[in-house]
């Protein structure tokens, strides 16, 4: 079976591309374990000195595979959590990493695919990409770090904006509301979050490492938030709404709460 994250090093540069392209790259049980493998490697590696993290295919990241939620009937609970144990442990990781980490967004962003544009460093979009946190859409809670990091970096109010009305950011308000750095053309993407990861590269990389040890000192409680998140996630998805959510998505119908 082929990875469902690949990772290739070049010239300083790590390119992390999710790679799930017929799934909209939603994040599956493999997924979640080639993730947070492909974040230790990257970590582990000095030859790694800038990170581009991007998808393959039209999307970046639909967020959580809900297809595969549902098979897991009864038992999504422990599936849920398991899955978020990977993807938050990965996600901690390129947080952490003393390397500059980029996003290269291309296409839509959703559910935790926003945590994971939110996890890096920087975020690079193309002009008709779109953003959308999606978990009330289908009665489900936040993960991914997006309850904690969301809200760093756009705001609280606009944060509760994106998670209560479950509305689409596009490109150019994302970047007006401080979500992404730059918007460039669809596709100059890739190459764009590579040229800027490349200057990373050649540049002092300790110094950078400090700057952002520094920046997560002041923030320290990610990993407990991401706990919490792990179990509310487990617990919505059992949840008769939860369970309606996911199930009216997945047959494409309006869900009905009562």
């Amino acid at each position: 079976m082929d990875k469902t994250v690949v990772v290739e090093l070049r010239d300083g540069v790590a390119t992390v591309t999710l790679n799930r392209p017929a799934g909209a790259n939603a994040l599956n049980m493999a997924m979640g374990r080639d993730l947070l493998e492909a974040a230790l490697r990257v970590e582990a590696d000095p030859a790694a000195r800038a990170v581009v993290v991007t998808g393959a295919g039209k999307h970046f990241c639909f967020g959580g595979d809900l297809g595969g939620m549902a098979g897991e009937g009864a038992g999504v609970g422990g599936y849920l959590n398991e899955l978020t144990t990977n993807i938050h442990a990965a996600i901690s990781c390129f947080t952490r990493m003393r390397a500059p980490v980029i996003a290269a967004v291309n296409g839509t962003a959703a559910g935790g695919g926003v945590g994971l544009v939110c996890m890096t460093d920087l975020a690079i979009a193309g002009r008709s990409s779109k953003f959308r946190l999606a978990y009330t859409g289908v009665a489900l809670a936040p993960d991914c770090a997006t309850s904690f990091l969301l809200p760093r970096i756009v705001g609280r109010r606009r944060a509760l904006e994106l998670f209560l009305t479950n509305r689409v950011l596009g490109a150019e308000e994302a970047l007006a509301w401080g979500l992404v750095n730059q918007v460039v053309d669809d596709a100059e993407v890739l190459l764009q979050a590579q040229a800027l990861a490349a200057t990373f590269a050649s540049g002092p990389t300790e110094s950078f490492a400090t700057v952002k040890r520094l920046l997560d000192a002041a923030d320290p409680g990610l990993e407990s938030q991401m706990a919490l998140e792990a179990r509310t996630m487990a617990a919505q998805s059992q949840h008769p709404h939860g369970r309606e959510g996911v199930a009216a998505f997945l047959g494409k119908r309006k869900p009905s709460f009562g």
